[in-house]
């Protein structure tokens, strides 16, 4: 019950931000984000390679030279645009896909570019960010019965409400082969609801007396959390998650594997008012044997990835979502001794689309002979772009005024995005 309460939506900004969030939106030069058919974007879809995906096996490719490695390279549908060869499907699609092969960061650490990846600021022992999801929801109001954050197949370092608070946390889920479990009364309706009736009997009386000493009810989402678990558990919308629901030839384009059914499971909660879902595929931190380990992980990824876009626009919502695709960093220009590439934040790459993304275009360049090669930790990258410009530009694109400075319950002024909006991707 206390991850269905990550749905609640329930805000604590005091009105003088809310006024200054308005203000600011009001004073803005810049239009409002809209697509070419004019839906503003509402959702997002993240789709995390844990572990680092290599830039040079994926999204920029160098074949034939010094640090292409026995990589080839692809063309696409989107003029003069190549991809790894190992990314046929994802080809045919990317007349709507930008990439960004210039992103630099200064963290090469798994958990540390983990948090930066999904908060867009690099960890901070005084204070816990939001995660993108968490903004959306706390920002973007909805009347969605069950979780509008969700995340499937969490990693080790999941997506976190931060100083937002547990309410705007990712609900986690595993393989959605079948109905979410534990959501389903194990009990007769009638006496479910005779539980109920008791449970409040018993907590109630207990918070009015002050038995529960120095707690609020309404701080402590005691009642929100019960109210949303038990809307969640008798929700239709639930079937979202349940991919065995859909069509077999549906379920094959994305792919047989835990990823492409976690992928399906993401267009169609999207489709049902979903905020925000991450799905999550490890597997990518390929010290040793590289070549094979991106291959791998490419098997799953490029027919997934390939048929969630056209799932989306099929149904028209590719307009109103955002899917970005990428990982904490990407992998060394130098092929080490084990034939692996180690960490390397210092030039990567992520994918974007839909929302009003300017698909088949190319936002910065890395060099096909990097000072990386003979001077480790040295960017050499034209058109440098932060984690926080792709976060900045995100938020911009659903209308979230990024750049407003909330308090924090201790009264801290934080702004939800420290970056700055990349124009050329729109």
């Amino acid at each position: 019950m206390r991850a269905a309460a990550g749905a609640a939506g329930v805000s604590w900004w005091t009105q003088l931000a809310e006024r200054l969030a308005r203000a600011d939106e009001e004073k803005s030069p810049t239009k409002s984000p809209a697509s070419s058919q004019g839906k503003r974007p509402r959702s997002v879809i993240m789709l995390w390679l844990q572990g680092g995906p290599s830039q040079l096996e994926t999204f920029d490719p160098h074949p034939g030279g010094k640090i292409g490695g026995q990589t080839k390279a692809i063309a696409t549908a989107a003029e003069g645009v190549q991809l790894a060869e190992f990314y046929p499907q994802l080809a045919d699609q990317m007349k709507d896909v930008a990439l960004v092969r210039s992103v630099v960061s200064k963290e090469g650490d798994h958990e540390r570019a983990t948090y930066q990846g999904k908060t867009g600021y690099r960890p901070d022992p005084t204070l816990i960010h939001p995660s993108l999801g968490a903004i959306l929801c706390h920002q973007l109001q909805d009347n969605v019965e069950i979780p509008r954050h969700i995340s499937i197949f969490p990693g080790q370092w999941g997506a976190r409400g931060g100083y937002l608070g547990d309410q705007f946390d990712a609900f986690r889920t595993d393989d959605p082969v079948g109905p979410v479990p534990d959501v389903r009364p194990l009990v007769p309706d009638a006496r479910f609801q005779a539980r109920m009736s008791d449970l409040q009997k018993v907590v109630e009386p207990a918070f009015a007396r002050g038995r529960l000493k120095n707690l609020d009810q309404n701080k402590t989402l005691h009642a929100t959390s019960i109210r949303n678990a038990e809307r969640m558990m008798s929700s239709d919308q639930l079937k979202a998650f349940d991919v065995m629901q859909a069509p077999k030839a549906l379920r094959d384009e994305f792919g047989d594997s835990r990823f492409g059914r976690g992928c399906l499971a993401a267009g169609r909660l999207i489709e049902v008012g979903v905020r925000c879902v991450e799905v999550t595929l490890p597997g990518w931190d390929t010290h040793a044997a590289n070549y094979e380990g991106q291959r791998t992980q490419a098997n799953q990824l490029d027919p997934a990835f390939a048929a969630l876009l056209r799932y989306l626009k099929e149904r028209e919502l590719l307009d109103e979502t955002i899917v970005i695709c990428g990982g904490e960093f990407g992998r060394t220009p130098r092929i080490n001794d084990l034939g692996g590439r180690d960490h390397w934040p210092h030039g990567f790459s992520i994918a974007l689309a839909g929302g009003g993304i300017a698909g088949g275009r190319v936002v910065g360049e890395t060099s096909p002979d990097p000072k990386g090669l003979e001077k480790p930790d040295t960017a050499d990258v034209a058109e440098p772009v932060t984690v926080a410009d792709i976060h900045a530009t995100i938020l911009h694109q659903l209308g979230v005024a990024y750049g407003v400075e909330h308090l924090t319950p201790i009264g801290r002024p934080m702004k939800f995005s420290d970056g700055k909006v990349i124009e050329r991707l729109l």
